[in-house]
């Protein structure tokens, strides 16, 4: 996947920067870009001129990458090796994402229970194991605090 990934600033050139290459090149460099934290909550789902448009599972998810989005945008554009992404539209369309498997939902925190700073501190969190440990241990000392001054 690497090596396809790395291959697409040529092919993007090579077709002289045609809409749907450079489309087909963002939506295949988004779900490299993206991880396997957030891919499960947002797919892309093309491009409007240079504006990127993303359909996420919720409004916690539109926040939280809103939030994320000129990095998003830079890390795309950085891949690519020029800027081909101006804009993220953030639409929530759950219907547009496929469901949540069982194992995921029960293995991921609720999306109301991790404050919005948190998910993007652990967005860079590559390791998604480290990832769901960082959540969890901070989840835990915030509950903790929270019960100490009641």
């Amino acid at each position: 996947m690497d090596q396809l990934i790395k291959s697409l600033p040529g092919v993007v050139r090579a077709a002289g920067n045609s809409p749907d290459a450079v489309e087909a090149a963002v939506l295949a460099v988004w779900t490299h870009a993206t991880g396997d934290g957030i891919r499960p909550h947002a797919v892309a789902n093309g491009m409007e001129g240079k504006t990127l448009v993303v359909n996420v599972r919720d409004t916690v998810w539109q926040q939280q990458l809103s939030i994320m989005r000129s990095q998003l945008i830079y890390r795309i554009n950085s891949i690519l090796g020029q800027p081909l992404v101006g804009a993220i539209e953030l639409r929530v369309n759950p219907k547009a994402l496929p469901p949540l498997t069982e194992k995921l939902a029960s293995a991921e925190l609720s999306d109301n229970e991790v404050p919005l700073d948190l998910w993007s501190a652990a967005s860079e969190i590559q390791d998604k194991q480290l990832r769901q440990k960082f959540l969890k241990a901070a989840i835990g000392m915030l509950r903790r605090k929270m019960s100490d001054t009641l």
